[in-house]
């Protein structure tokens, strides 16, 4: 019988516990986290079976919106429901979000953070073994040893590295390939009317921010086309971004929106985070505000609302064989992204040292806590950064 049916091991409070404390000190971007919940929620505290956080997984990658946020509301679900999703939700988000405040304020009052780049210098290249040593994981339990997963898997790291982007509609392929190939249906249902209105869904958003509003409106209504049109993890959502604060709103110019995606690298929680900086540059608190709820309420909108149906349809054959492909195929975009974000953070031999160190102590020692390795990091880089630009 099933985590699910038994009834969960662990109550609510411990969820949220956990996830503010995640969102407290969870470094290295939607790769890592997502590879954080399957070793404490499912290998350690053993709260949520393999199978839900495999399902989670697969509903966060299908469902456009950030990946470890998507997944964190999923968590929370599992056992309990809407009320566990959403103060999940809010558990995982808030901390991050405040430091991002904390941050906007500082850049704002100082006049930019010089000391940033030197910190990401460090943080950059830890931060990419971090995730490597996730991705690792991550392929080691949820691949195995099937061929037709390995396929998958190894096809989405070319494709990610080659394009630089995760192409959602490769991870839906994945799953009906699987699915059509292990548990064939005996009949194929067709398209129905609300899918053919989701795909207008896009234009209409276009059409709404064309509307003459006021600055928060606007702000409101660009970030929740963010939140809810944009496929993939972590900084996927940055090119995005840029078209519309830095090109078309000139909300921001390009000194000021390269420092917001730094921002999120050098703090915890998930990237997408970085929505919440940009608006507090644009509008100020209140400009922070409506930008990260209108970012973060259609993910947890698209992860609670079809989460029932895969809580009641998830044994089948035909859907496990959907999750495994899916699964595969973002495990492989992850790995792939690993390799991506490295090109952009080791930049020389220091940095490529900081990532090597990096993996062998979090190779050699199973306990060691990532935030003392980001701590470490960032003041290597503080040292470093000034005396290699000298």
């Amino acid at each position: 019988m099933s985590e699910t049916t038994a009834g969960p091991r662990y109550t609510l409070w411990q969820m949220v516990r956990y996830m503010l404390r995640l969102g407290t000190l969870g470094f290295g971007g939607p790769v890592a986290l997502v590879g954080y919940m399957q070793r404490d929620l499912v290998e350690e505290r053993e709260w949520i079976s393999q199978e839900d956080y495999k399902e989670g997984l697969a509903l966060a990658q299908i469902a456009p919106g950030p990946l470890a946020a998507q997944l964190g509301i999923y968590m929370g679900y599992v056992h309990y429901r809407v009320l566990g999703a959403t103060l999940a939700g809010i558990a995982f988000v808030l901390p991050s979000f405040l430091m991002v405040l904390a941050l906007g304020w500082a850049y704002v009052r100082f006049n930019g953070l010089p000391w940033m780049q030197a910190v990401f210098y460090g943080v950059g290249a830890a931060v990419i073994g971090i995730i490597a040593m996730s991705a690792k994981k991550l392929t080691q339990k949820s691949i195995g040893s099937d061929r037709l997963l390995w396929a998958i898997y190894l096809l989405l790291v070319v494709v990610t590295v080659i394009t630089e982007s995760e192409l959602a509609w490769m991870f839906i392929a994945s799953g009906i390939l699987v699915w059509l190939l292990r548990a064939p249906p005996k009949w194929l249902a067709r398209g129905s009317v609300q899918a053919a209105a989701l795909t207008q869904a896009p234009m209409a958003g276009s059409l709404i921010g064309a509307m003459d509003v006021s600055l928060l409106a606007q702000i409101g209504i660009f970030f929740a086309k963010a939140g809810a049109f944009v496929f993939g993890s972590g900084l996927a959502i940055v090119p995005f971004l840029y078209g519309g604060v830095v090109a078309d709103n000139h909300w921001l110019n390009d000194r000021q929106f390269v420092d917001a995606v730094a921002v999120a690298m050098i703090t915890p929680g998930p990237v997408v985070i970085t929505v919440g900086f940009i608006g507090y540059l644009i509008a100020g608190l209140p400009g922070a505000c409506v930008a990260a709820l209108a970012t973060f309420i259609p993910c947890y909108l698209f992860t609670v609302i079809p989460a029932p149906y895969f809580k009641k349809y998830g044994r089948l054959p035909g859907v496990l064989a959907f999750v495994d492909g899916i699964t595969a195929a973002a495990i492989g975009a992850i790995t792939g992204s690993v390799i991506v974000l490295a090109r952009r953070s080791i930049i020389d031999i220091p940095t490529a040292l900081l990532a090597l160190v990096t993996v062998v102590l979090l190779w050699r020692f199973k306990k060691l806590q990532e935030p003392a390795i980001i701590v470490a990091a960032a003041l290597a880089g503080l040292v470093l950064y000034p005396l290699l630009r000298a």
